[in-house]
């Protein structure tokens, strides 16, 4: 008979009423749907005070194998005693980022770019799961949880927070590849693709400015444009992530089934109907796109490959097109069926870092991005991931993300590049991505 503690809270669509019962939560964590601008996404869920952290270093363990199998004994160590509940999709359990850093220094190893853990997971003994299909909230307790808020909510003591701090830039964004830079380093990947080294190259632009305020009032301001159903918020101490990622990097459910979603291609929206609709039909119909998303596939079929029996993986769904609050989008899905003897940590590393964010092929497309973006990624193009004490996983790409640490917000866009690409069409494609969200954060509370 299961231990854990249940309790229904009400019911709000904008999660903002809960993030004000968290007060002064230490690590608060927030993977967001995007309800109620997002059209898509089903739960929300929200965290914080971990029973446990884990960072994966592998400088710690020896060899990147050694500090996979360290993470992977940890974390099931630290869940071994969780209950679990298949009614719910997070009932407790471990959620985690990979830094796109972590990528680099396994394919290229190339050391890190800042004093950030290059992974970390926070094993969470409770959650409020914000089911919006249902219109129902749950408050769920592991039986040990010790988080001094989580009981204090479970007594039905629901204190209000103290306003946050008003968020406010000290200047402008500036980015360390301008669009003349852009321009030279867009020429040396065109000169790769005719040379043979690749097929595409997802190349990104950085943009950061000073800020003073709080990190978790911008996120809520970027909401309101930006939302996506892999949203999420997370205050690990000396920085805080701010994503608001469209995309799923691996899903795992109950029976063991995984499936991948990369989006490639993007058109902007248009308040006018009938602009909006042209501007999805070309989309659609564009031969760019839709080479440059089929590429992606067939690179995630076999990153998928790694985890799945043979002959299981299969694309389910081929450029489908999905619209959000500010682009359209292609996504394509693939799915397989995971080997009894993969667990959910490895089929995440094997599929790290996604493809539609590297290129094709993925080694050789990082060691171009590594040598033509001169701003580390940090966070960016990483993932972030749960693990429910069920055993079920969702992760996100982070792309339209934000990092702040130390008094500066970094942000940052980027697109694929292949043969037939324009330049000038690539620069529009980064400002539709992360235009909005910069002016959002310009606008004075």
């Amino acid at each position: 008979m299961s231990r854990l503690r249940r309790r229904s809270l009400p019911y709000h669509d904008d999660i903002s009423t809960y993030i004000g019962w968290l007060g002064n939560a230490s690590s608060i964590c927030i993977l967001d749907s995007g309800k109620p601008q997002s059209e898509r996404g089903r739960y929300s869920i929200i965290s914080a005070e971990p029973e446990r952290v884990i960072t994966l270093k592998p400088s710690s363990y020896g060899t990147f194998e050694e500090s996979l199998l360290a993470a992977e004994r940890d974390i099931a160590l630290a869940m071994g005693r969780l209950e679990s509940d298949d009614s719910l999709p997070f009932c407790g359990g471990a959620i985690g980022y990979l830094s796109y850093d972590y990528g680099e220094a396994i394919h290229l190893g190339r050391p890190p770019s800042s004093p950030l853990p290059l992974a970390r997971v926070g094993v969470f003994g409770w959650a409020i799961v914000v089911d919006h299909h249902t219109v129902q909230t749950h408050l769920v307790l592991q039986p040990d949880c010790s988080s001094h808020i989580a009981h204090r909510m479970f007594a039905g003591l629901f204190d209000d927070s103290a306003p946050l701090a008003p968020f406010h830039l000290k200047g402008d964004f500036s980015s360390q590849l301008g669009p003349e830079q852009y321009r030279a380093a867009f020429a040396k990947v065109q000169s790769y693709i005719q040379a043979g080294d690749c097929y595409q190259i997802n190349l990104a632009r950085d943009f950061q400015a000073s800020y003073s305020g709080s990190p978790l009032s911008a996120y809520l301001r970027l909401r309101s444009v930006a939302a996506a159903p892999f949203s999420a918020y997370w205050d690990f101490g000396p920085a805080q992530l701010l994503s608001f990622s469209p995309e799923r990097l691996l899903s795992i459910d109950s029976e063991r089934r995984l499936q991948t979603q990369p989006i490639k291609g993007t058109a902007p929206r248009h308040t006018d109907p009938k602009a909006d609709q042209d501007a999805a039909q070309a989309l659609k119909q564009s031969a760019k796109n839709r080479a440059e998303n089929i590429m992606i596939v067939d690179l995630l079929r076999n990153d998928l490959g790694r985890s799945c029996t043979p002959g299981s993986v299969y694309t389910e769904k081929l450029l489908e097109l999905q619209s959000f609050r500010t682009v359209h989008h292609l996504v394509s899905t693939v799915n397989g069926q995971m080997r009894e003897d993969v667990g959910p940590i490895r089929a995440l590393f094997n599929c790290f870092p996604g493809g539609s964010i590297t290129g094709a092929p993925k080694r050789r497309a990082m060691e171009i991005i590594a040598e033509l973006e001169p701003a580390r990624r940090s966070l960016y193009c990483g993932s972030v991931f749960y693990i429910s004490a069920g055993g079920t996983v969702d992760s996100s790409i982070t792309i339209r993300s934000f990092v702040c640490q130390d008094g500066t917000i970094r942000g940052w866009a980027g697109g694929g590049i292949v043969a037939d690409s324009n330049v000038d069409e690539e620069l529009r494609e980064i400002d539709e991505k992360i235009g909005a969200l910069l002016s959002r954060l310009r606008d004075a509370e």
